[in-house]
C-alpha cells in the first residue's frame, strides 16, 4: 500500500512506517500532522486517482525531528575582473514517520 501526498507544495511516495524528510513545517516535534491531499492511492492493485485530490482520504504522521541539510556553496566569479562572492545556504527540513493512510471509497 501507497500513496502519493502533497506536503508543503511538493509530492511525495509514502507507505506505513515509512520515514521521509519533508521542507520545514510549523509542528512541534512528537505531534500528529494529518494530510489531506491524497493526488494517488494503491491498495493492493488497486489504484484511486484524485481530481485533484481523493475526497475523505489522508495520511497521518509524526514529527520526529527539524534539523538542516549540508551546506550548498554558491560562487559567483567574474574572470579577470578580481570579482568573487562566496554565500552558502542550508535547507531546513522536518522529519516525519507515516503512521497510516486511510483511504475513501
Amino acid at each position: 500500500m501507497f500513496a502519493i501526498v502533497d506536503i508543503a507544495g511538493k509530492q511525495f511516495k509514502v507507505s506505513p512506517e515509512q520515514k521521509i524528510f519533508v521542507p520545514k513545517l510549523v509542528n512541534g516535534v512528537g505531534e500528529t500532522i494529518q494530510f489531506n491531499k491524497v493526488l494517488l492511492a494503491d491498495q493492493e492493485g488497486k489504484v484511486t486517482i484524485g481530481k485533484p485530490h481523493i475526497e475523505g482520504s489522508s495520511v497521518t504522521a509524526k514529527v520526529l525531528d527539524h534539523g538542516k541539510d549540508d551546506k550548498i556553496i554558491v560562487f559567483y566569479k567574474k574572470r579577470r575582473k578580481g570579482y568573487r562572492k562566496l554565500k552558502g545556504h542550508r535547507e531546513q527540513f522536518t522529519k516525519i514517520n507515516i503512521e497510516k493512510i486511510e483511504i475513501a471509497g
